[in-house]
């Protein structure tokens, strides 16, 4: 008998070990290119606290912000090729693939205010553009908000003439070079890592951006003058590799899942907060000048820049702008 026992607890100890070991978990690379403290950061951050917790740990969300894993330029190639899981990148930044849709959200004087934007990404103009993503291996998960542009340079920009001769960071949406030739402006593609140099150096004379970018970046302490035009919006799109979001365990996808769902929510929720403080901190630091367009100068703005739906019809095709048409009450012509 007691033969019998110590065999039991030597076996016993040969097994345990092995049940006991801890499953390596599963990591998910996130990457962006703003900083953690604006609203798509925190919203990063807010997921890998909310994914963790819902997975008891069986997933690690390692958040890469600032381009500090890859350029922007190079996010997508290395997330179709599986170096990295996650992205928050621009919708503009889906074009270079052949999906040019997603620009006709970058249209100049589209959405009203953030409640038409959220509605509009969760209804069915966003469910029919992530639909496009589907083809390049990509999965669309939630839409983020950032707010809406203001516009920067060494001087007043109040009339589309102020606009003439000056160089502009675009962020490659041809849209947006669009409206930018039509205010008499050039626009030049341009890394969002390298926009800060660039106009401390002169390489570009301005740019457009939300208020929280602006504060963070620190672009408003290299720009004499921003208007807070609030021209056109800028928003994100979270994309998973779809091989590797395919092959997750149902359970832990559908944990991730409303891990993204709240987290969008929390992000969303916080973006126009997040830009209004910014405005108050760009204009309490005292080193650029704030201005305001009048109900004139925003209709000239609004004339000047009304060409670019016309044009965008060669760029975007007539089946998107037709639905945006229809979905927020818009007249495209």
């Amino acid at each position: 008998m007691r033969k019998l026992l110590f065999a039991v607890a030597a076996a016993s100890l040969l097994v345990v070990p092995a049940a006991v070991q801890a499953q390596a978990p599963i990591v998910i690379k996130f990457s962006h290119v703003v900083a953690n403290d604006t609203p798509k950061g925190k919203g990063a951050l807010k997921f890998k606290e909310l994914a963790e917790k819902y997975t008891d740990g069986k997933v690690k969300i390692e958040v890469y912000p600032n381009s500090s894993l890859y350029k922007d330029k190079e996010e997508i190639e290395a997330l179709q090729l599986g170096s990295v899981q996650m992205l928050a990148p621009s919708t503009a930044k889906f074009a270079p693939l052949g999906i040019r849709e997603f620009e006709a959200l970058d249209l100049p004087w589209l959405f009203k205010d953030d409640e038409t934007y959220s509605n509009a990404m969760k209804g069915t103009i966003g469910k029919w553009l992530f639909q496009k993503l589907e083809a390049k291996g990509i999965t669309g998960l939630a839409y983020w908000d950032n707010g809406f542009h203001m516009v920067s340079s060494s001087r007043p920009l109040m009339k589309p003439e102020d606009f003439k001769g000056l160089k502009f960071r675009i962020s490659g949406s041809k849209i947006a070079d669009q409206y930018f030739r039509l205010m008499g402006s050039i626009p030049q593609i341009m890394a969002f890592s390298e926009v800060y140099q660039a106009l401390q150096t002169g390489v570009v004379d301005g740019c457009e951006n939300t208020a929280s970018n602006y504060l963070t970046q620190k672009f408003y302490e290299v720009q004499k003058d921003i208007t807070v035009s609030y021209h056109a919006h800028l928003q994100y799109a979270v994309i998973v590799n779809s091989k590797f979001w395919s092959g997750l365990p149902p359970d832990i996808r559908a944990q991730l899942e409303k891990a993204m769902n709240d987290a969008t929510d929390y992000t969303n929720l916080i973006a126009h907060q997040e830009n209004e403080d910014a405005l108050a901190e760009i204009k309490k630091a005292g080193k650029t000048t704030l201005h305001y367009l009048t109900d004139a100068d925003r209709k000239a703005w609004q004339e000047a820049m009304r060409p670019t739906y016309t044009w965008a019809k060669g760029r975007v095709g007539q089946e998107v702008l037709d639905l945006v048409a229809k979905e927020l009450d818009v007249k495209m012509n």
